[in-house]
């Protein structure tokens, strides 16, 4: 009876099979408008005789092309089954490179089972027909994932079963995951052949906030402020503002500003994007950069109130450039142009961007803005709302050079602590000058030649900013010596003036009377 049920199974399939091929080769050469009754009439009887149920989960979900987290969930869940099973397999770095991941290559089958329940999953990769020669053959390639299973377990598979997949997938993908620094690329790279909007290295940068130089109250201050944030996603739904927190960092060269960064990446487990404002062209292109940065990302614009400087010094540039450009190959002077076209970024967009609607179209983002001058960056941009925290990021401290001294010497006290101690409360030094200074530089080198090189370092640091507040000071003296002679100077004009006229007897105004 068995072996009756499998024929007839096996010839229901091959009846199936044949009029689907009758189908697609009349599909050929019907006329259009007959070929809607042939899919519509074909699709009716298979639904009569397969019991099975197809969803497809495609790689890109919208116009943008952004990946699809839940296909990438997927991908993460199938390839804790796949490794055992399919013959052809894709194999991808693991975190921190120690490892591989094995996944299901192209057009592979994976069997999964879920409460007795077996389904079958299919990578299918789609190459569509061109008729024509192209240099980028694989730039219009699609994929998806097709699930297959009986319709008796429809709710089942519908509901909890990939509902446990989509969790399961995004836990392996958090525990394999490599944190990524990305830079964006100019726009005319964004439609090439495998062009992207951004480009990416593995992000492997070791500072912690443990070996951070700051006050250690202000640095449990911040890493509170982060860990409620990643927490928050329920709050900020509550409240009504899109899931986003604005850093401003700001401070003189050698603070720790970008290790900051390096730190929070690390803290939080985000990616990096370093958003290079120069090569924007302008306030849509922004806008389509926030939107392909996925949730778990900080967004960095460094020292902001160059880049928007820097496009009036490119344009000067383009001007005077202009001339020599005459007499060059057409193809090269048109990409020139492009390259050198000065951004039309404006300070409404970069507020769009990190405010307004757009900034709503996905969640957990960080904006940070670094700046070694805070004065020179307009209110708007900064203010609270749009740049939530501000984070000073000062001159060296004495909790701070602790710190250092625990990373680069192992040392939690000595004897001469106490004179860097009062040093540090007499003289302005950055973290990275005194970091320097505690660096051996050879393998002789104590911690005590080091601790006396730092010292010698403050003194001499002291003596110049001494040296430069008396130049300055010398100057400012001379300054209102200078003003207060020429007053002198045009006083005694003047009263000369006065004099010769009572001599003479008569004005000039008289004079001109007569």
């Amino acid at each position: 009876m068995m072996m009756r049920m499998g024929e007839m199974g096996a010839q229901l399939g091959s009846v199936i099979a044949s009029v689907m091929f009758v189908c697609t080769i009349f599909r050929q050469y019907l006329p259009l408008q007959l070929r809607y009754y042939v899919d519509k009439y074909s699709h009716k009887l298979v639904k009569l005789f397969y019991p099975y149920i197809q969803i497809t989960f495609d790689e890109n979900t919208d116009e943008f092309r952004r990946r699809s987290e839940v296909y990438s969930a997927i991908q993460s869940y199938l390839s804790t089954k796949s490794s055992t099973i399919v013959r052809r397999l894709k194999a991808h770095d693991a975190k921190d490179s120690k490892s591989l991941v094995l996944a299901m290559d192209d057009n592979e089958e994976v069997t999964d089972e879920f409460q007795g329940i077996k389904v079958w999953w299919v990578l299918v990769k789609r190459v569509p027909q061109q008729t024509s020669f192209s240099f980028y053959p694989q730039s219009d390639e699609k994929k998806h994932y097709k699930l297959t299973f009986h319709r008796h377990h429809r709710d089942v598979v519908t509901g909890a079963y990939l509902e446990h997949v989509i969790k399961a997938g995004k836990a392996i993908t958090v525990g394999n995951r490599q944190r990524k620094l990305n830079v964006n690329n100019p726009s005319q790279n964004w439609y090439t052949y495998r062009g992207t909007m951004w480009s990416h290295v593995v992000f492997e940068h070791p500072a912690t906030f443990e070996t951070l130089a700051l006050h250690p109250k202000k640095k449990e201050e911040i890493v509170n402020d982060l860990i409620k944030f990643s927490k928050g996603k329920e709050y900020y739904a509550k409240i009504g503002k899109a899931w986003k927190r604005g850093y401003l960092l700001y401070g003189p060269p050698g603070t720790g500003k970008s290790t900051m960064i390096a730190a929070m990446s690390n803290l939080m487990n985000y990616d990096v994007y370093d958003l290079e404002l120069t090569t924007v062209k302008d306030n849509t292109e922004l806008r389509k950069l926030l939107i392909d940065t996925p949730s778990k990302s900080i967004i960095v614009i460094e020292d902001i109130d160059c880049s928007l400087d820097l496009t009036g010094q490119r344009k000067k540039k383009k001007e005077k450039d202009e001339e020599d450009n005459e007499e060059k190959d057409p193809v090269k002077k048109k990409m020139e142009k492009e390259e050198s076209q000065p951004s039309k970024v404006t300070l409404s967009g970069l507020l769009n961007f990190i405010d307004g609607i757009w900034s709503a179209c996905g969640g957990e983002r960080l904006i940070v803005f670094t700046t070694n001058y805070v004065d020179k960056l307009d209110p708007a941009l900064i203010r609270r709302g749009r740049m939530d925290k501000h984070i000073e990021l000062s001159y060296c401290c004495y909790e701070a050079f602790k710190v250092l001294a625990r990373n680069y010497l192992d040392l939690e006290s000595h004897e001469l602590f106490e004179t860097i101690e009062r040093l540090l409360g007499e003289t302005n030094m950055t973290p990275a000058d005194v970091a320097e200074n505690l660096m051996p530089n050879s393998v002789t080198e104590d911690a005590d030649s080091c601790l006396k090189n730092l010292i010698e370092a403050i003194e001499t640091a002291k003596k110049e900013a001494r040296r430069k507040a008396e130049e300055e000071e010398a100057s400012r003296k001379a300054e209102e010596e200078a003003k207060l002679k020429a007053e002198k100077e045009e006083e005694e004009k003047e009263q000369s003036a006065k004099d010769e006229v009572k001599c003479n007897g008569t004005s000039a105004k008289e004079e001109d009377v007569k």
